[in-house]
């Protein structure tokens, strides 16, 4: 893919990793709506604000009628409410699969239709290494955040086999955390934005269907193949 001939949709645009991939497509000459709930949060310079709420239809239509050059759609825009799949608020966790499951193909099918009339193009849906993986212990990022990512992963699958007549790849971002404010309470190691989002924009400009940005991710996919004994090995 060429990116400096893009013209680019980042949902989240506003802060953490939204930012820096919309920072970094601008770089390399791309074209960028930045979108967010409040577009006046946007803050990059050459960047087209773009009002976006992907858990509102509406505002998901007034988008796609609005940025009708879109070539290459980046689905980052995420929540992480915490809520403990046994114990939590039931609203919670509903509020994490509509927004990366429900909310992610609600923009997809907004702007499928778009990216194909532009010729033909590209999606990346931000994923993470807890869409193969959930964490020990109860709640935080072992509960709904990664019961949606999961399905969001699902969803990247079933959508790169629809679209690919359409001309459409759909690639999937999986890493582990970032620096960001999502993960202000997370004590691990964690990676820069702009690092990954230079990885990501990379892989893109190769035509990769799986980017798995970092060693974490790249460990956990290998256990995949192991079964439960090799991804829990604390079960009994």
């Amino acid at each position: 893919m060429d990116i400096s001939a893009a013209t680019a949709l980042v949902t989240g645009a506003n802060r953490g990793f939204g930012r820096a991939i919309a920072s970094e497509l601008l770089t390399r000459g791309a074209t960028v709506w930045a979108a967010a709930r409040d577009s006046g949060q946007i803050d990059l310079p050459g960047a087209r604000p773009l009002q976006l709420d992907i858990t509102d239809p509406a505002s998901v239509a007034a988008a796609a009628a609005e940025a009708g050059d879109v070539t290459l759609l980046i689905n980052n825009a995420g929540s992480a409410t915490g809520a403990d799949l046994l114990t939590g608020d039931l609203e919670q966790i509903r509020l994490d699969m509509e927004t990366h499951y429900f909310g992610t193909l609600s923009v997809v099918r907004a702007f499928a239709p778009v990216i194909e009339g532009n010729g033909g193009g590209t999606i990346l849906n931000v994923l993470s290494v807890l869409s193969w993986l959930a964490l020990p212990g109860r709640g935080s990022y072992s509960g709904a955040y990664s019961g949606a990512k999961s399905a969001q992963w699902g969803l990247t699958n079933s959508l790169r086999l629809t679209l690919a007549p359409a001309g459409i790849r759909v690639a999937g971002l999986h890493v582990g955390y970032m620096d960001t404010d999502m993960t202000r309470a997370v004590t691990a190691a964690k990676h820069a934005p702009a690092d990954i989002a230079r990885y990501a924009v990379d892989q893109l400009a190769a035509g990769a269907y799986e980017i798995v940005a970092d060693d974490v991710s790249r460990d956990v996919r290998g256990g995949l193949s192991g079964g439960v004994a090799a991804l829990y090995p604390q079960l009994p």
